[in-house]
């Protein structure tokens, strides 16, 4: 599996250690940036992750900031990514059995490096449920194309 990582400054050390703990358990990882801990703007790397995810080039996407929530709301402005913010392992599987969320969002400032990898290792376990849930995406995605040129 090819897994999209990003991060702004306030995400990269936690994005590097779970790139290198993605790539000892085997899987493909996508690293787009950022490279340092010099101030960035996050919707930068949100969008090439979520590109990638929406494009299938990667079948999932990783991102990183101080709190996750700035990178969540930028990678769900784009069609086709289901973005969620979490800091626990029941919200991880829950956001993949119900949501089939395809970008996991993690704060380096609100969980801890044991709890975030536990959190990714729950996530990519978990599998989409599918019946209602799928039913509720659709619904989801009728939302999306219905608001795209439109104002309320």
């Amino acid at each position: 599996m090819k897994i999209a990582l990003g991060c702004d400054h306030g995400g990269y050390l936690l994005k590097e250690s779970i790139k290198n703990h993605l790539e000892k358990k085997g899987f493909e990882c996508l690293d787009y940036g950022t490279h340092f801990t010099e101030s960035v703007n996050y919707p930068l790397y949100a969008k090439k992750v979520g590109y990638s995810v929406a494009n299938l080039e990667c079948e999932l996407g990783i991102l990183c900031c101080g709190t996750g929530i700035g990178m969540s709301i930028a990678a769900n402005k784009m069609q086709g990514v289901r973005a969620a913010v979490v800091s626990d392992t029941f919200s991880a599987r829950a956001t993949r059995e119900h949501n089939n969320s395809n970008v996991l969002c993690l704060g380096e400032r609100v969980v801890g490096e044991s709890l975030a990898l536990v959190i990714v290792d729950t996530w990519l376990e978990a599998e989409f449920q599918g019946g209602r849930h799928q039913e509720r995406l659709d619904l989801v995605e009728q939302l999306e194309r219905s608001l795209k040129y439109k104002t309320i």
